[in-house]
């Protein structure tokens, strides 16, 4: 399986989404996270610590490919069209992460926009940073997409000041002592689950609609 994780935004959580994903794959199998970031921030991440998955930058990404079961890729911030597409037709699954504020959105819905030109549906949102009860905000963000018809994440990641220790530690946020760390790591796995039914769900379908056709 191969997740892209992309924005035309920073400051969505984008690395921190891209990580903690690669993290949760590699404990159901062999993960490896790819760094396409100029800022080289994952690389920055590991290099703090020792993490259980392996950290390439984009250039080496062909060579260790292949030892892999799944494939997490951390983008470089507001992509270019044509590398969109790219993006796009080089995944499984294109996660959108975005914070519920409004500038976010509107960045977001560039990003849907162009998705859209492009004939892809292989992408879904991913609430972020969002703050905590009583705010509403990620609710009435939820509500907006969810009437825009667009795919969501069930989940959602909580605001949470263990993810700045996790990165300057070096670790995944699960890996650190941190009030909020446990949290923010249920966060993660409940969005880490939903990939991976999602996908199963899929290639079952498509197994039983070969069949069909045969």
């Amino acid at each position: 399986m191969i997740i892209t994780v992309a924005s035309f935004k920073g400051g969505v959580g984008k690395t921190t989404t891209a990580f903690h994903i690669a993290a949760y794959l590699n404990e159901q199998a062999k993960t490896l996270l790819i760094d396409g970031d100029p800022n080289r921030s994952v690389l920055g991440w590991a290099a703090r610590g020792e993490l259980p998955f392996k950290v390439v930058d984009e250039r080496s990404a062909a060579m260790h490919a292949r030892q892999y079961d799944h494939i997490v890729i951390d983008t470089e911030a507001r992509p270019e069209y044509e590398d969109l597409k790219a993006l796009a037709d080089g995944c499984d699954l294109l996660i959108l992460p975005t914070t519920p504020d409004a500038l976010a959105l509107d960045a977001l819905k560039l990003t849907v926009d162009a998705l859209k030109k492009l004939g892809t549906a292989k992408f879904k949102i991913l609430l972020t940073v969002v703050p905590p009860r009583p705010e509403k905000d990620g609710e009435e963000a939820r509500e907006a997409l969810a009437e825009a018809g667009l795919p969501v994440f069930k989940a959602e990641i909580r605001r949470f000041s263990a993810y700045k220790k996790a990165a300057l530690s070096g670790l995944p946020v699960h890996k650190i002592k941190a009030s909020n760390a446990k949290e923010a790591w249920e966060d993660y796995k409940a969005v880490g689950k939903e990939i991976v039914d999602e996908q199963v769900q899929f290639a079952t379908a498509s197994k039983a609609g070969a069949i069909a056709h045969i």
